[in-house]
This record gives structure tokens, sequence and C-alpha cells, in this order.
């Protein structure tokens, strides 16, 4: 019996990983080193002493400090900045993702004349070059007396074909029969659009929202543009008052006030990371 008890175990024979699924990992891991390097080159250089980020960019800190972080907010009024900043993001996110999911609910679900022409018009304007439309905007926004307001930023950017097509594109995928039970049940098309479609396409809008967020966040050409007074700035313009005209004088405060521009972005998109990936992964372009 004890003998039986002491005969070793048979052993499975081990698998050999095939060599396409290896560079396959080898592939991914490359790529996740190239993203993922000028978020960590930021994080270091944040904490870093002056004289190595300019001497050393890319060695480790030899010592922790944040007297760029208290620079920052000794420099600049974050506070401020960040609100403004999150008026125009949040208020750009919510009008833009609502009306874009209003126009892509017309073209995916309710048969009108001319809807296919419609849409194929819609993204042949997406060819256009949004640089072109610059000075008849600007011009149109002064006649209107919206110049040095947040309505000449939010009000153009309210709707964006791109989302409107993102959008239509995962709608499609709802079946038709879901829709048709809500009309024949009585209800009307906007009943039908906020209980039935928007819970369904809640990945999709997701998406969307985080997009809108991200690019009225950083931009820095249109609020450069358009906000004249500092109690309006955001915090994109607020990186500019770290100009200098030694070369890596304030090297300290700009990396810190980059860590702080990204760190909303980046926290949003862990909050919306589960809905950003099922809408990419049921998107069908047809």
């Amino acid at each position: 019996m004890s003998e039986i008890l002491a005969k070793p175990a048979l052993t499975q024979p081990r698998k050999r990983i095939p060599w396409s699924t290896i560079v396959i990992y080898a592939l991914l891991l490359i790529g996740a080193i190239v993203v993922l390097y000028p978020f960590i080159y930021m994080l270091m250089n944040s904490v870093k002493p002056g004289r190595e980020i300019l001497h050393q960019p890319t060695s480790l800190p030899s010592e922790i400090t944040f007297s760029g972080y208290t620079g920052v907010f000794e420099r600049l009024n974050m506070g401020l900045l960040f609100r403004n900043s999150l008026i125009l993001a949040v208020s750009i996110t919510v009008l833009n993702t609502l009306l874009s999911a209003l126009a892509a609910y017309a073209i995916a679900k309710i048969p009108f004349p001319g809807r296919n022409f419609v849409f194929s018009f819609m993204l042949a304007t997406m060819m256009i070059p949004g640089i072109l439309f610059l000075i008849p905007t600007y011009v149109l926004m002064f006649n209107l007396g919206w110049v040095g307001q947040y309505h000449a930023l939010i009000v153009p950017a309210a709707v964006t074909v791109f989302n409107i097509f993102l959008l239509r594109q995962f709608m499609v995928t709802i079946p038709n029969e879901v829709v048709e039970a809500g009309r024949l049940d009585g209800a009307s098309e906007l009943t039908i659009f906020l209980r039935i479609i928007m819970p369904l396409a809640r990945p999709a809008l997701a998406t969307v929202a985080i997009l809108n967020f991200m690019a009225s966040w950083n931009d820095f050409f249109g609020p450069l543009l358009y906000l004249n007074t500092p109690d309006k700035w955001t915090v994109q313009l607020g990186l500019l008052q770290f100009q200098s005209s030694v070369p890596g004088e304030n090297a300290q405060q700009i990396w810190a006030a980059t860590t702080l521009v990204t760190l909303p972005l980046v926290l949003i998109f862990f909050l919306l990371q589960d809905q950003f990936m099922k809408a990419f992964a049921n998107v069908t372009f047809k």
C-alpha cells in the first residue's frame, strides 16, 4: 500500500505554445510599451529635479520632489482653470451626445424618404477639411456677438458627423422588431428613443461621450481663438503661462501641469472602459 502511495503520479504532456501566439503576444507587448512610455515619461519627469530633466530626461529620478506641483499651484489658479474646462467639456459632451444620438436614431430606425441620400451626404461632408470652416465660423460667431463667450465653442460642436455615423452603425444592430413592438404599443418615437434605444445603445453613447470629452478637454486652438479674457481660460491656455525665454527654466512646472491636466482624462477612461470596449466590439461597419 505504501509503495502505491509513493509511486509518482503520471504527468500530462506539456502543451507547446504555437509560434503564432508568441508572435502576437510579443507584438502586443511592444505596442503596450510604445503606448505607455509617454505617460510613464511624463510622470517620471514631473517628480524629478530640474537639472535631471534637462540632462538626464530618460533616466529614473535620483530623488522624488514635488516642487513642480507646488510651483504650478502658486503660479496658476488651477481651480478656476479646471472649472472653466469642465464647463466647456461637460456642456459639449452632453449636448453633442444627445443630438448625435437623435440624428442617428432618425437615420437608422425611421424610414423617411431620402434617408439613404441624407446619410450619404453626411458622410461626404466628412471629406471636407475642418480648417476650411474656420474663417466662416469665426465671422458668424463675431456677427452674433459670441466671441469671448463659451457659446462660440459649445454651439458649433453640438453635432458631429462622425459621432452620428458611429451611433448609427451601432443602432442598426438593434433588431427592428424591438422598435416595431414599441410602435404597436402606441409609444411615440421620442418614447421609443428614450426608453428603448438609449438603454440598448449605452456602450456606444459612453464611447461618444469619452471621445467628445477628450476632444473638448484637449482643445487648445478653439479657446485661444475665442476666449480673450483670463477669467474664461481653460487648462490648455493656462499652460501658456509657463512660456519662458530661457529653455528649460520651468521644466518641473511644465511636466507637473501636464500631468495634472491629463489625469481627468485617464480617470474618466478607466471609469467607462467597459462600455468603451463593448461599443467597439459590437459596431459593424456596413
